[in-house]
């Protein structure tokens, strides 16, 4: 992954020199992304900053990537898992100028303008995580797009003279841009059209759809295996995050089975670099740590288990929040520990992570859902989460990671799988769907389709989530320190000091008052989504269960009667 800044809609009369030296100084505060080179293209109408984390074809690659008659102009943060099967497809041909995975995007859309396709459908077929801008300078036409879940974020907004700026992270558009706004996922934005366009749908979204369908065991597992193997697609040291939950040890579990054999030469040669190691992070005696040692010995991985102080995450936070642009209590919580534990993989060399975030949007895992009172109900609010993942855990493990240069891929949320797992009738997730009739674990049904791929206290350890399995201390010890920092003078007042999404806990006030200093005005406090940011505080869960109401703790311990005695 990199980062990305465009500026669009230069006229006749602008100052393309001074033009150029502020998109550069923009660009340098989202540098972290892309620590290995930078590159800048600029024209009359256009101009492009990249910033590389090389990933694939170090060597090569490097962006903005230009087609070999200078026409096109790309710059992306992502990757093109399926870039060889759409490269063999191509109807017309093209000259490749690099090695880069990204740069069949560049073939596609020209395919598309010479052939008069429709960008929504070469759009569609990209399997991977992105977020890019394409500059057609012959055209004067500039296409942006974001995948379909939002894994890699992206901003957009104007200055001050009407100029189209997008970029990787908010904070290199907010003090340029009065209306920085998130762009939405599985959307793109043509300006030959003049608006944002929706390309990514399916039929799943629809619970009728998912009626009666039965996927197998076999068919679920070797979906999820098909998508672990397409992102081990790497030329540079990589590894595992295993907290020894069920999602991160699933995803270490298949990636131990290929990473012997080269993904890019089609499993022919060795890989590079043959050993998987796979990294947690907790408080002394944290859950977390514990069950990962269990699962990494089970593996066979190169486990490294690192520990930190509640004083080393509290220092932190600062930081932490100017990295991840939220003041989402759930979030800033789980992204500390990943915040640090990035810096320490940086530190060992590695630049990408696989990672498990997904599974418990995909598979009904909070523990809240054991309160869905039926198939549509509890279908409706997996598509509603995942809908909602680009502002939680996809930004967390983007930014938390991308904050010391570090790419982190999530399986459980590759397109292919997601129409597998998601056109599953819900009744085969739901808990208490056994057809014994007897209550389930959450997630039974993808635990029974790895059934023997990992020890049984692991393959079947109820959900942690990340913020508590890292050690309950940090919870606890964030609303001790909250409490003593935040005078109920000064919270009483949380309304009128931030009329948009106040803060609804001493600590949520915390979070806001830090973001604020960074991240001043209502645009950017309106791209975090309001409300109480507990994740069992929809209007469907609510009427699944009324306590959910006053529930103001996004943690999983708040849902009573479903987690277990710690």
């Amino acid at each position: 992954m990199c980062s990305i800044l465009g500026i669009f809609g230069l006229q006749p009369g602008d100052d393309v020199a001074a033009l150029r030296r502020q998109a550069i100084g923009q660009s340098q505060r989202q540098r972290h992304r892309g620590p290995d080179w930078s590159g800048v293209y600029v024209d009359d109408g256009a101009i492009l900053v990249h910033e590389r984390l090389a990933i694939v074809d170090p060597a090569g690659g490097a962006q903005p990537i230009r087609s070999g008659d200078g026409r096109l102009v790309l710059a992306v943060n992502g990757e093109i898992y399926n870039h060889r099967e759409l490269e063999a497809a191509l109807r017309q041909s093209y000259a490749f100028q690099s090695g880069s995975d990204c740069e069949v995007i560049n073939a596609l859309y020209r395919q598309g303008v010479d052939g008069g396709g429709d960008v929504d459908a070469w759009l569609d077929r990209l399997n991977g995580i992105f977020a890019f801008a394409l500059w057609d300078s012959e055209r004067g036409r500039c296409l942006i797009a974001r995948d379909p879940i939002g894994v890699c974020p992206l901003y957009w907004g104007h200055d001050g003279d009407g100029r189209l700026c997008v970029a990787s992270e908010m904070k290199a558009l907010a003090d340029t841009c009065a209306d920085v706004a998130q762009f939405p996922p599985g959307h793109y934005y043509d300006s030959d059209r003049g608006e944002l366009v929706r390309y990514y749908t399916r039929a799943w979204r629809d619970h009728g759809s998912t009626a009666g369908v039965e996927v197998t065991a076999q068919a679920l597992r070797e979906a999820f295996e098909a998508a672990v193997h397409r992102q081990l697609m790497c030329d540079v040291p990589y590894g595992v995050l295993l907290s020894g939950g069920l999602d991160s040890s699933l995803v270490a579990a298949v990636a131990a089975r290929f990473a012997r054999r080269r993904i890019e030469e089609d499993d022919a040669s060795e890989a590079w670099w043959p050993r998987l190691h796979s990294f947690a992070i907790g408080l002394e005696g944290s859950p977390d740590l514990a069950a990962a040692a269990v699962a990494a010995e089970a593996l066979g991985t190169v486990h490294h288990g690192f520990t930190y102080s509640f004083e080393e995450g509290l220092d932190a936070l600062p930081e932490v929040i100017r990295h991840i642009e939220t003041y989402d209590v759930t979030t800033i919580r789980a992204s500390t520990p990943m915040f640090l534990l990035a810096r320490r993989i940086k530190a060992m060399g590695v630049k990408m992570v696989l990672s498990g975030e997904g599974s418990d949007e995909v598979f009904g895992g909070y523990l809240y859902f054991h309160k869905a009172p039926d198939a549509r109900e509890f279908h409706d609010e997996t598509v509603r989460k995942l809908d909602a993942l680009h502002n939680y855990d996809c930004l967390r493990a983007n930014k938390s990671m991308m904050a010391w240069g570090v790419e982190a891929r999530v399986p459980f949320l590759d397109v292919d799988f997601l129409d597998t797992a998601m056109s599953m009738d819900a009744r085969h997730k739901m808990v208490g769907s056994g057809v014994d009739g007897r209550r389930r674990i959450e997630k039974a049904v993808l635990r029974e389709a790895f059934d023997g791929y990992l020890p049984d206290s692991i393959l079947w350890r109820q959900k942690e989530q990340f913020s508590d399995g890292v050690g309950y201390g940090w919870i606890d010890g964030l609303k001790v320190h909250a409490e003593a920092t935040i005078s109920d003078r000064v919270f009483a007042a949380a309304a009128s000091r931030f009329p948009v999404n106040p803060p609804q806990s001493k600590e949520a006030f915390l979070y806001r008052h830090i973001f604020e200093q960074l991240f001043p005005g209502p645009a950017c406090a309106a791209t975090v989504p309001g409300g109480k940011s507990i994740a069992c505080s929809s209007p469907a869960a609510i009427a699944w269960d009324a306590a959910f109401a006053d529930a103001a703790d996004p943690s999983g311990r708040a849902v009573a009667g479903v987690h277990a005695a710690a």
